[in-house]
């Protein structure tokens, strides 16, 4: 079995994340790519986040019908922090052949994630690569911090969209459309449930 994790807050899922799947489960030959919204993100402590529930129910609504694509609950369910390391590492216990799915941005942050060796020993890493990036995604400053990582990435083609999810939170509160960006599901899930229309935004908040 070879197997995609897609990880993050999904706050709120949308179709940059499906299409990121796509195109990794499409370069690597991918059985299926779990999704899997952090339950406590560490690196967002006093940020304002969804809470977790309300955003693994948007992220079932977006693989809706999506065969290959699979939420897993396994961060929601452990207490405390939610760490990508110990998430990687369990699920590798399984056996098969595992892919960390990520940005080149965060690719360069992972030096400052926790225990980031052990992630890289556990599985493999897919970064997307855009068409308009041409410098190279492993930087002396990464070798430097984590040395042999660049045996260990898998280079994925990507388009550039430019969809965030800080900008779709703005979007529901101030009325303007959604569609085409977010699945019709995961809309519908977030209107059924009164998310982001009430609020301030968090100016500190990332843009995924």
């Amino acid at each position: 079995m070879r197997t995609g994790i897609l990880g993050g807050t999904f706050d709120p899922p949308h179709l940059g994340h499906l299409v990121l799947a796509a195109a990794a489960r499409h370069t690597l030959e991918l059985d299926r790519v779990l999704f899997i919204p952090a339950g406590d993100p560490w690196r967002k402590a006093g940020r304002r986040v969804t809470p977790a529930e309300d955003r693994l129910d948007m992220t079932r609504a977006l693989v809706e019908g999506v065969e290959w694509a699979v939420v897993s609950d396994i961060e929601v369910r452990r207490e405390g922090p939610s760490y990508t390391t110990e998430t990687l590492e369990q699920l590798a216990r399984d056996g098969g052949d595992w892919w960390f799915i990520l940005g080149a941005d965060a690719l360069a942050d992972l030096p400052h994630w926790s225990h980031p060796e052990r992630i890289i020993s556990a599985v493999r890493l897919a970064v997307a690569r855009r068409p308009d990036e041409t410098d190279g995604v492993i930087t002396p400053a990464l070798q430097a911090a984590l040395p042999g990582i660049e045996a260990r990435v898998d280079l994925v083609p990507m388009p550039r969209l430019d969809i965030s999810s800080s900008d779709l939170r703005e979007r529901v509160r101030d009325g303007r459309p959604t569609q085409f960006l977010l699945q019709d599901a995961v809309r519908a899930v977030i209107d059924r449930r009164g998310i982001y229309f009430d609020g301030d935004e968090d100016p500190g908040a990332p843009p995924l």
